[in-house]
């Protein structure tokens, strides 16, 4: 193993940063009396989506229904979703790594990597004493506690984070690597799902450093360039893309959107689907691309996946071509009496417009729909995104796309600020606690 390990300690420097039991957090952190407390949110999907580490140990799990969490822990806080908070809070936790670094990878909400390589010099700190200054400065200063691995590649920096939670830090040096990889499980990997978790367990890879050492040549026949990376990043060398800033390459539009209460009405759902279409392909057109083809999601209440892949007959980006393929197949995923709680489009195998040959005077429709779209998007530019809209997205943009069952909203939804309202707040994160 040592001859394929990458040499130096941290030839590369990767933060990986998660936030401890992100949601949950952020409301301990602007309403001090939540501390210490069993704190539930997702009271408006009618189960879990976030527990505090004291709702964990009180056996508490993802997914669970209100009625279970009752019986079980009486005495937890179960709150509704409040997203718009969250992603305030979000946001000042990748600007406080920023300070640190310029290249951070915003990879979710609550997580993000940054790459510190060659920044322990003008600091005058080690690397790992810079991921104590970035963990102490998030806990300080938005209220809660985040995790981080610091390694030499993506992979190994995801695997450290996890090593040791809440406020855990790990730093996993080259020449240790085979330390933390011995009794991680495979599946456990970062990238790896179960279908390839499977095929290796078959071909007698059952843990992380199996994978590491594995023979190349009768390995990779049954491996694609993407697993082949990550058994790179387990070896301590950097084959993973680091994405930060904005972006001049775009691999795929993505838009998915969950909503609450959940649905089983088909119209609802789809207005939805429809909704994120319209959005995928604004976002398409700013960039000047167009899709070869389209993924179309929805995800249930019990967070399981139905999804369809749809060839399109030209690449485009306009909306109502994308919702008329959209239908059929959205009509063969959707399952009556399922209860569905997101959706989701991504647009793939972009490409920039090229001009076709005409037949029958198809360049000129498209040409035609194309100025349309001009005049569209200039209006939405000018009054908002979704001024003008189509009908299928009519019922996801006139509801409230987080409305609890008992009708009761997030605290920040409840307590306006002069000049607020329901539609319109500022960018600033309520505190809910009480100051002396």
């Amino acid at each position: 193993m040592s001859a394929l390990l990458a040499r130096g300690a941290f030839p590369r420097a990767i933060l990986h940063i998660d936030g401890d039991a992100f949601f949950a957090s952020c409301e301990q952190s602007r309403d001090p009396a939540l501390r210490g407390r069993p704190v539930i949110t997702g009271a408006e999907r009618g189960i879990a989506s976030s527990m505090s580490y004291e709702a964990k140990a009180k056996g508490i799990t993802r997914a669970m229904r209100l009625h279970e969490i009752r019986r079980l822990c009486p005495d937890a806080v179960i709150l509704p979703s409040d997203y718009e908070t969250y992603s305030l809070l979000s946001k000042r936790f990748f600007d406080i790594v920023r300070r640190y670094t310029p290249d951070v990878e915003e990879y979710g909400i609550d997580e993000c990597f940054a790459d510190i390589t060659g920044w322990n010099r003008p600091l005058g700190i080690g690397y790992a004493k810079m991921a104590e200054r970035i963990q102490e400065d998030l806990r300080r200063e938005l209220g809660f506690t985040f995790s981080i691995g610091l390694a030499s590649t993506k992979v190994l920096a995801k695997t450290g984070s996890k090593w040791q939670k809440p406020f855990g830090l790990t730093a996993i040096e080259n020449r240790r690597i085979p330390d933390y990889l011995a009794e991680l499980p495979v599946g456990n990997v970062w990238g790896i799902g179960p279908r390839t978790t499977d095929i290796l367990v078959r071909l007698g890879i059952r843990t992380a450093l199996d994978l590491a050492r594995s023979d190349d040549a009768r390995l990779d026949p049954f491996l694609s360039k993407p697993f082949r990376e990550i058994r790179s990043e387990l070896r301590g060398h950097s084959a993973l893309p680091f994405e930060s800033g904005t972006r001049k390459t775009h691999y795929s539009v993505q838009k998915m959107k969950t909503f609450t209460p959940a649905s089983n009405d088909p119209r609802f759902v789809f207005a939805q689907l429809a909704k994120n279409i319209e959005s995928a392909c604004m976002r398409a057109r700013q960039y000047g691309l167009e899709a070869g083809k389209v993924l179309i999601l929805l995800r249930t209440q019990t967070f399981e996946h139905h999804a369809s892949e749809i060839d399109l007959s030209r690449p485009t980006n306009f909306a109502h071509e994308l919702l008329d393929a959209a239908k059929p197949v959205f009509d063969g995923l959707f399952r009556p009496g399922m209860l569905y709680r997101a959706t989701m489009i991504t647009l793939l195998d972009l490409r920039t417009p090229n001009p076709q040959p005409d037949l029958f005077g198809e360049s000129l429709k498209v040409d035609g729909f194309r100025r349309i779209y001009e005049g569209i998007d200039a209006v939405r530019a000018k009054y908002g995104k979704h001024t003008i809209h189509f009908g299928p997205s009519f019922d996801a943009l006139h509801s409230p796309q987080h409305k609890s069952s008992r009708g009761e909203s997030p605290a920040r939804a409840r307590h306006l600020l002069r000049g607020e309202s329901a539609r319109k707040r500022l960018n600033i994160p309520m505190f809910l606690g009480e100051v002396e």
